[in-house]
């Protein structure tokens, strides 16, 4: 008969109708492992786990109906630390409320949520303020002027040290802030 010309793609016979496939991205690898000790969870009846895990496959979800999802393991370190902050912070409301037993159990889902952000790997501190030092050094011969968005652009850009690197942009402002101030 005929042959589709693109390929993956699949044609309606009844109404000949050609759509594309999408391919989806691979989930992030600790999305998976989430996923994974959820099923753990259950089985294991860990309510707090479980709630905890919940929660944060609801936030990925929700991230990914809007333009920004979750595709890598460092924008899942970002949800988790900003978890992490918002639970500190009813920890602490709760204390002042002295309402000990809410403390205790959002005092529980922090260690959760730290036990999976530190499973993420990032690049260690000690080479981001290495790569942070080299850009103002070699900005300095050149006469460049070394303010923080010249640098952060010169680090992270297209060419830089920490390109394609795993690391976040707030912990090389912080470095390059302090490089500079110090």
């Amino acid at each position: 008969m005929f042959r589709p010309l693109v390929r993956g793609a699949h044609i309606c016979l009844r109404c000949r109708h050609a759509s594309t496939i999408s391919a989806t991205p691979a989930p992030p690898p600790m999305l998976l492992k989430i996923r994974a000790d959820l099923k753990a969870a259950m089985k294991n009846k860990d309510t707090n786990r479980l709630n905890v895990l919940r929660a944060l496959l609801a936030d990925t979800t929700n991230a990914a109906k809007t333009a920004r999802p979750i595709q890598t393991d460092l924008q899942l370190l970002a949800l988790l630390r900003s978890r992490i902050a918002t639970s500190s912070t009813s920890a602490a409301q709760f204390a002042s409320a002295g309402r000990a037993d809410l403390q205790e159990k959002e005092a529980a889902q922090i260690t959760v949520l730290e036990e999976y952000a530190s499973g993420v790997d990032t690049v260690p501190e000690a080479e981001v303020t290495r790569a942070v030092e080299d850009v103002i050094a070699s900005m300095k011969q050149q006469g460049q002027r070394c303010d923080m968005g010249a640098v952060l652009k010169k680090v992270l850009g297209a060419g830089g040290h920490l390109e394609g690197k795993p690391v976040e942009r707030g912990d090389v402002a912080r470095v390059v802030k302090h490089v500079i101030g110090g």
